[in-house]
């Protein structure tokens, strides 16, 4: 089987001490939905102990609002969400313990050693909402979106597959916005300006633009759509 490499990961990977409920969430539930990297290409569909219609994953899905939320209204579609943060992992299991959703499995690591080992044009909708923005310039590099991982992102979205990224942080807006246009992969859908400054009806809300909205923060929302592949 061919090497995994491990990405070096910036970031926090635990809060606060965690109740003994989410603790034992993660000892006991997080086993049985994590996603297992053994395999040289994981088809995501078949992760999921049914048949599911389409795969969306999200990176860095925070306290997992979005994720979850997203699974309530498309129950038919398997959704992969990476987090390293446990305390955000903890509280998206408690989610799918209560509400009972089983079309979840979570990468709780950097995404960038799951996407390296998902197939080909697999994924049909990606997420990177609220991401850390790394505001000083020698952090710039850090940041999820530029080029190589979108050159990850585009190998294993499919055809039309929609990108969605958002942020209250215009230095991080205008970054991903410069990348993601410059990517010969991916083409910005927007028809105007409402397009990028209001949230679409079905895109749930997350904690983090909460709190920004409440402090008076204005969000953009940017949608690309991975452009099809040339055929020999």
């Amino acid at each position: 089987m061919e090497e995994t490499r491990k990405h070096v990961f910036h970031g926090r990977r635990k809060g606060r001490t965690l109740r003994a409920g989410r603790q034992r969430l993660l000892e006991e539930l997080l086993p049985q939905i994590r996603v297992d990297l053994t395999e040289d290409r994981i088809d995501p569909a078949a992760l999921f102990g049914r048949p599911v219609r389409d795969v969306w994953l999200e990176v860095g899905f925070g306290g997992g609002e979005h994720l979850a939320e997203q699974a309530r209204m498309h129950p038919d579609v398997g959704m992969i969400g990476c987090e390293p943060f446990v305390n955000g992992v903890a509280r998206l299991l408690s989610e799918i313990d209560r509400g009972g959703l089983d079309n979840i499995r979570i990468h709780a690591d950097d995404a960038r050693d799951l996407i390296d080992r998902l197939a080909d044009a697999s994924i049909g909708r990606a997420f990177v909402l609220f991401a850390d923005p790394w505001p000083k310039a020698r952090h710039n590099r850090r940041r999820f979106i530029g080029p190589e991982n979108l050159d990850r992102l585009a190998r294993v979205m499919k055809d039309g597959a929609e990108l969605r990224l958002a942020s209250d942080q215009m230095p991080l807006i205008r970054w991903m916005l410069f990348h993601t246009i410059n990517h010969p992969d991916f083409e910005w859908t927007v028809r105007g300006p409402q397009d990028w400054r209001s949230r679409p009806d079905d895109w749930p809300p997350t904690r983090y633009e909460a709190k920004a909205v409440g402090g008076g923060i204005t969000c953009v929302y940017l949608a690309f759509r991975r452009r099809r592949r040339e055929t020999a």
